[in-house]
């Protein structure tokens, strides 16, 4: 049983919007039993999702009005298998700050064979989180299986 950790700034749009959406795709695949969290590189802690990314993701049929910021933390990372980030500033700062980590963090993009950073869309319009919505389903649609060779290959590890 695999533990993914998704990391962006706030953890208050991409990172619970991914969550959502790739612990969505586990389960459909077999994977019900895999642990898929969240968490930001500047949150505020217990600030909940924002508006606009709880709009989006009931329009993909998740509820994520429950969730509540964290920020990073070693132990978080520890725990995790594998570690996806929006952006290539949060691998780079967390690869500094958690060397001993760095062999499992990786930008969200990569996973499909794509080198860039998934924008944050905050304070934006509903228009430009359905984009991001649809942006990242696309990322884990077309990364799943390496997503999964890299966490079960960590899990094994552990």
């Amino acid at each position: 049983m695999a533990h993914i950790l998704i990391v962006c700034t706030a953890n208050i749009c991409r990172s619970p919007v991914a969550a959502a959406l790739l612990k969505d795709r586990l389960q459909r695949n077999g994977f019900a039993d895999w642990t898929v969290s969240s968490a930001g590189t500047w949150a505020i802690s217990s600030r909940g999702a924002s508006r606009n990314s709880q709009i989006v993701m009931a329009e993909y049929g998740h509820d994520i009005s429950s969730h509540l910021a964290r920020m990073v933390e070693e132990s978080l990372l520890q725990q995790a298998d594998l570690v996806l980030c929006m952006e290539e500033g949060h691998v780079e700062a967390l690869t500094i700050e958690f060397p001993q980590e760095a062999h499992k963090i990786y930008p969200i993009t990569s996973m499909a064979g794509a080198t860039y950073s998934v924008q944050d869309p905050y304070g934006g319009s509903l228009i430009e989180y359905q984009r991001m919505a649809a942006e990242l389903a696309g990322l884990i649609d077309r990364g799943f299986d390496r997503i999964v060779e890299l966490a079960e290959a960590n899990s094994s590890e552990r």
